[in-house]
């Protein structure tokens, strides 16, 4: 893993978490945008070289919803940026993880292809790309 690209937060109201984020980091919200295959809006917030993203369930039985309703609003995932993500894939189940998407969707395909053209790469969990629970 080269570094962590972001952390996925859950919350469950924008209008009240996006202008809060906004006080709390000193900085604006550099970018919105709704996940419609997801049904959650996401809002990215830069402070140095790290990044906040707030996860917003569209829908009362999306994956962000039942997360909040499960454990509250907090941490949903920590994103790593990685130069490959098989290989990654590959190194976290030999270490003992579980991964709980065993395949690239859609949404990965989009960051395979920036791979391609020269960006790099990341792995996160349950949320965007890929997740791993560790096996105890």
């Amino acid at each position: 893993m080269k570094k962590i690209e972001h952390i996925g937060i859950a919350v469950k109201n924008f209008e009240v978490s996006v202008p809060l984020y906004e006080k709390m980091l000193n900085t604006t919200c550099y970018k919105q945008e709704l996940v419609a295959s997801e049904k959650v809006n996401t809002a990215f917030f830069k402070v140095g070289e790290s990044k906040i993203e707030l996860l917003c369930s569209t829908d009362p039985e999306g994956v962000i919803a039942r997360y909040i309703d499960k454990k509250g609003e907090g941490i949903h995932h920590i994103a790593y940026e990685v130069e490959d993500i098989y290989a990654e894939m590959a190194r976290m189940q030999t270490e003992g993880f579980t991964l709980l998407q065993d395949e690239i969707t859609a949404l990965i395909f989009l960051r395979l292809l920036a791979q391609l053209l020269g960006s790099h790469l990341f792995c996160c969990s349950p949320f965007q790309v890929q997740s791993l629970r560790r096996r105890w």
